[in-house]
């Protein structure tokens, strides 16, 4: 049997490590700083235009950190979202330092438990994207949840060239390291 170069044992470490970190799970700073969960000042400091160029998958945890012991972070349903309901959450999460872990695909729809805050604007969407989409994080941002009418619907890639996956992409490179 043939002993691999010291080249090939390079490449397919850097490919593993590549691979690997690309499916990881993350943790996402709401907003993508501290103290954003607050009443918007103008729509271009809206949650939602954060979280329309982020792209979110299964596994990956949403981070709250606020300073506000008033404020609170309510997952609600679709219908709740849009009127602003707080009395019947699906969960409620107080404390300032909230991680919510994303366990299923599709939407989900977070309010402020503060009075008054939803109607000002401190909500947002988050689309998580389908465990077959998983390996496609940098494709293309997830829709806006500015048209709340109508099923939100996870992104498809916009080419058949970025729907490789895990499988085929290990596939290629072992045929590249054989080449080699």
């Amino acid at each position: 049997m043939a002993g691999f170069s010291r080249a090939q044992i390079s490449s397919l470490l850097l490919l593993t490590f590549l691979f690997v970190s690309f499916s990881e799970a993350r943790d996402l700073l709401v907003g993508g700083k501290s103290n954003t969960w607050k009443i918007p000042t103008s729509e271009s400091d809206s949650l939602n235009k954060w979280a329309e160029k982020s792209r979110f998958v299964i596994g990956d945890s949403l981070v709250w950190e606020y300073t506000d012991s008033q404020d609170s972070v309510l997952q609600v349903t679709k219908r709740d979202y849009v009127t602003c309901n707080t009395s019947s959450p699906i969960e409620t999460y107080t404390g300032g330092n909230i991680k919510v872990k994303l366990v299923k695909s599709g939407p989900h729809y977070f309010i402020s438990g503060a009075e008054g805050h939803c109607d000002k604007g401190q909500k947002v969407i988050i689309v998580v994207i389908s465990e077959r989409h998983h390996n496609l994080r940098g494709v293309s941002p997830a829709p806006s949840p500015a048209e709340i009418e109508g099923p939100a619907v996870a992104p498809v890639p916009a080419s058949g060239a970025a729907r490789l996956s895990g499988g085929l992409f290990m596939a290629l490179v072992l045929a590249v390291l054989v080449v080699m």
